[in-house]
């Protein structure tokens, strides 16, 4: 940070003049260092303490070009004036684009003294400008490192919170799925493994977002196949051999997929409880774009609606997928044209929460 009072080195081989120069800014605020030759002001720079340079062209040995060359070397050098006697206009290009503040033409006289008194104040306001400059970026550099790395940071943790959340609701299914095996009461084990597959379809949305590289969203076709598969594997698996899933690849945020998830899993253990009493056969699970929404439908091929429970009913599944429709702002509705039962679930690609314009209250 420069001086109340700042330190000028003035390197120039005429002793006169540089009297004159020490005269005439010590009057006006200035302590005047003076180097008789290139190398002098070198050595005498080395030494610290220098605020600004003014810089002869013509001297012995180093010249000022070459003087200023060896200055711009140094790290955090003085801003220099280049000073000289020469009216050659190619001096001074050639001075600026070395890395010189400025340029002025001097006279054994000392008349330039009051432009040398302010072209070095300006050179050490631009100095403490572009220092200021420098240290704001360094410190926007700094604070983007240092972001980068809380991100990376958070990013660690979340995996680790979503690795261990799934590993323990997985564990939590795996248990449900023992004690549905084990039940030997139907109810029982339907309710089991019911439970297990709403447990299931939360712990995979989690071992998505372990697995992803990108933690705001879910590929929804991925995490359906995932849970259905989950499904296949329950303690009704045997009545799931011709489950399918027909699905585009959609993004979207892991709340909304897990409500997904758990309707899915209640419309198809619901068919696999009503659809086929004598057995096995097809349930379809597709989801496709239609429009601004998507739709995703359960369908079976089965006794028809009027001869099982209304999926819709007052059960605990209905409680649940009605629970789940509402968080996702969806409609469920039967199609009464299907031979069999198929329920249809439209929703919003959008959630309706990122819809809404700021400062609009959810309803």
């Amino acid at each position: 940070m420069t001086s109340a009072t700042p330190t000028l080195l003035y390197i120039d081989d005429d002793p006169a003049l540089a009297r004159l120069v020490e005269r005439g800014l010590t009057r006006a605020g200035f302590k005047v260092v003076h180097a008789a030759s290139g190398q002098q002001g070198l050595d005498r720079l080395t030494q610290g303490g220098i605020d600004v340079i003014a810089l002869d062209q013509y001297m012995p040995g180093l010249d000022g070009l070459e003087t200023l060359e060896q200055i711009m070397k140094i790290a955090d050098a003085p801003p220099v004036v280049f000073v000289t006697a020469a009216q050659d206009s190619a001096i001074a290009v050639t001075a600026l684009k070395a890395g010189a503040a400025d340029y002025l033409v001097k006279d054994v006289g000392g008349e330039f003294i009051p432009l040398l008194q302010v072209a070095v104040n300006g050179a050490i306001r631009q100095a403490a400008i572009q220092k200021a400059r420098d240290e704001a970026e360094a410190e926007v550099h700094a604070s983007r490192d240092r972001y980068a790395a809380l991100a990376a940071e958070r990013e660690v943790l979340l995996r680790e919170v979503n690795h261990r959340v799934g590993n323990s609701l997985q564990i939590i299914a795996s248990l449900l799925h023992l004690q549905a095996n084990s039940a030997s009461q139907g109810d029982v084990k339907a309710a089991l493994t019911n439970a297990m597959g709403r447990v299931a379809a939360v712990a995979q949305v989690h071992r998505r977002l372990y697995t992803s590289q990108d933690f705001k969203t879910v590929m929804l076709n991925q995490y359906l196949e995932a849970l259905l598969e989950d499904l296949r594997r329950s303690a009704e698996g045997n009545k799931m051999s011709r489950l399918t899933l027909r699905a585009d690849p959609i993004e979207i945020d892991p709340d909304r997929a897990v409500a997904i998830g758990i309707i899915v899993n209640e419309l198809v253990m619901n068919a696999v409880k009503y659809a086929y009493p004598e057995g096995a056969g097809p349930i379809d699970v597709e989801l496709k774009p239609q429009g601004d929404d998507f739709v995703l439908s359960i369908s079976d091929q089965g006794v028809g609606f009027n001869d099982k429970a209304d999926p819709r009913g007052t059960g605990m599944g209905q409680r649940i997928v009605n629970a789940m429709a509402a968080k996702l702002d969806a409609s469920v509705e039967r199609d009464p044209a299907h031979n069999g039962t198929r329920i249809v679930v439209r929703f919003a690609r959008v959630s309706p929460s990122l819809a809404k314009p700021t400062g609009v209250a959810a309803k």
